[in-house]
């Protein structure tokens, strides 16, 4: 009776274990089943790309300096101001280079009236050496040559005078129009129209140019035209790079600023200035984008996107 009990558990463990494996088996087995994603063949466009990373910036930057020394008197500008060429952007305090001007231009008027001096003291001297000639041609008595020989030297100097006068009033002029010049650089205007992206001075800043010349300003021209885009490319990709640029293909990316918004441009250069990062040679690639919305502005990131082939109908 006993052992027919031990049976009758023992089987009933058997079946028990059974009943766990045989289930356990079959989701083992429908887990580890291959599965398949299908979908309806369709024709569309494949295409080949090489993406990398770059910044945004002015197809070109004018610095504007300072010539002359002084204290900034008013600045006529500010970030994002939109000038013309040779608007004002700023003015450097004029008051010691106009006292500059007005005393070559007080020297100037000396030297002129120096000059009518010693001309009419020439025209006299001419008039006593003609007298003295006619004198003379009447009797030699009338005249020694000492007396003849005054006269006639006296002339001369005089003819001196008036020559050197002559190179005075040219130099002080030279000097009244370096003083002009000088006061004229104080109106710092604009050499070209873009948009001033950078102001480096405010009003009561005192500017040396005497060492270096000052940067006051950072004009950035055309920037509602295009921008580039400075891209860095592995040189294996390079090739590809160069292929696209001669087949002219696309190039597309996009900024953090808008993301839903894919701007499109073109391979402008493939310099040939490398960069090497940890055993990484890079070249850099200038992409040439429009920008008549202003949208790109300079800083920014772009996520590019070279286009190398595309077949269309695969």
């Amino acid at each position: 009776m006993g052992r027919i009990i031990k049976w009758l558990l023992f089987l009933g463990v058997l079946g028990g274990a059974a009943a766990l494996v045989f289930p356990a088996m079959s989701w083992w087995q429908e887990r580890s089943k291959t599965k398949y994603l299908t979908v309806t063949a369709s024709h569309g466009r494949v295409e080949t790309v090489v993406n990398s990373t770059g910044t945004v910036k002015p197809v070109r930057t004018v610095s504007v300096g300072a010539f002359t020394s002084g204290p900034i008197a008013e600045i006529y500008v500010d970030f994002n101001s939109r000038v013309e060429k040779g608007k004002p952007l700023a003015l450097i305090d004029p008051l010691l280079l106009q006292a500059a001007v007005d005393r070559d231009r007080a020297f100037l008027d000396t030297q002129k009236a120096d000059l009518v001096r010693v001309e009419a003291l020439l025209q006299q001297a001419v008039n006593d050496e003609k007298r003295a000639r006619t004198l003379l041609a009447v009797s030699r008595d009338y005249l020694s040559d000492t007396e003849m020989d005054g006269y006639y030297f006296k002339r001369l100097t005089l003819d001196a005078q008036r020559k050197l006068g002559q190179a005075s009033i040219a130099q002080a002029e030279a000097s009244l129009k370096n003083s002009e010049a000088n006061l004229g650089y104080t109106k710092i205007l604009a050499p070209e129209d873009g948009v001033v992206i950078e102001r480096k001075v405010d009003k009561g800043q005192t500017v040396a140019a005497s060492f270096q010349t000052p940067e006051l300003f950072i004009i950035a021209p055309e920037m509602d035209k295009h921008m580039f885009v400075y891209a860095s490319v592995d040189e294996a990709d390079i090739g590809m790079i160069r292929n696209a640029k001669d087949a002219k293909k696309p190039v597309t990316f996009t900024v953090d600023a808008y993301p839903g918004h894919l701007f499109e441009g073109e391979i402008d250069q493939i310099r040939m200035n490398s960069t090497t990062t940890q055993n990484v040679v890079t070249y850099p690639v200038v992409i040439q984008a429009p920008n008549k919305d202003l949208k790109l502005l300079p800083g920014m990131t772009a996520n590019i996107t070279f286009q190398i082939e595309a077949k269309e109908n695969v």
